[in-house]
């Protein structure tokens, strides 16, 4: 089809282009996606400040992106179940499906999933993306395309709340505002818990969760944590049931702990 397929290139660390790249041909496995809508994740940011997340390093230019929806122009010869015109979400790691991993249903745990954006892979910011089309999810009619690019990082608060266990009636505290520790409090409400208490240093942000039906906030800005625990539970009348850490702070996980502590009555750390 061309070179017509306007890129985000990460060139190197704290370098970013457009640039226009190739638009490839689907494998038969495979569809060709006119890209709509693509989320900003906190790894992209960090590749382009720091270069690197562990032992991914960019080496050598990569297109940036996974969080993304798209339309499918173009289908492999084995693809039956899309078709042109079908808007699709992306799920972006693709395992090998052969390990145990894979075929015990886990295959979040491949050794060698290819992942969108994450070095060497390149990502889905760019106009044409050709994906595997078994990690292409067709959308309903009443899900936008911008809903569908969302559905990446819901992923990560379902995993999240399925594996804490929330269930109906429990209390949750989430510690962190940003957009995973919101889709936290969204699930954690379809799940049923009764009370959320949703923490962050930002009280803009704090509003956004209010409004999302957070039972209860506390800006922990400026507090030590010890303070900020003993707030979460005069708030909540008692320690929460379960704590879900979507910061990543380390102030935030040692106010995880401490609330943990709390409902223990003591915590000894080995």
């Amino acid at each position: 089809m061309g070179v017509n397929n306007l890129s985000v290139v990460l060139k190197k660390k704290d370098e970013i282009v457009l640039e226009n790249r190739p638009v490839s041909e689907p494998g038969p496995h495979e569809v060709l996606i006119g890209i709509d809508t693509v989320g900003i994740c906190g790894s992209d940011v960090h590749y382009w400040k720091n270069g690197r997340i562990g032992n991914f390093i960019v080496r050598e230019p990569m297109v940036l992106g996974h969080e993304s929806s798209g339309t499918v122009v173009r289908v492999g010869s084995k693809v039956t179940h899309l078709k042109p015109g079908d808007r699709v979400a992306i799920e972006p790691g693709v395992p090998c499906r052969m390990c145990e991993f894979c075929k015990s249903g886990r295959y979040n745990l491949c050794h060698e999933v290819k992942f969108c954006a994450t070095p060497p892979v390149d990502g889905s910011l760019c106009q044409y993306y050709t994906h595997a089309a078994d990690f292409c999810f067709k959308l309903p009619e009443h899900v936008s395309l911008e809903e569908g690019a969302l559905l990446e990082p819901l992923s990560v608060a379902v995993h999240a709340c399925e594996r804490a266990r929330v269930t109906a009636g429990k209390t949750v505290l989430v510690t962190g505002a940003g957009p995973i520790g919101l889709c936290n409090l969204l699930t954690a409400k379809a799940l049923g818990a009764t009370r959320i208490l949703v923490t962050d240093i930002s009280e803009s942000r704090l509003e956004v969760a209010k409004k999302l039906g957070a039972s209860h906030v506390v800006c922990v800005g400026g507090k030590d944590a010890g303070a900020s625990a003993e707030e979460i539970r005069t708030s909540l009348g008692a320690p929460p049931d379960i704590t879900v850490e979507c910061s990543g702070a380390e102030s935030s996980v040692r106010l995880a702990i401490l609330v943990g502590a709390l409902l223990l009555g003591n915590l000894t750390c080995l």
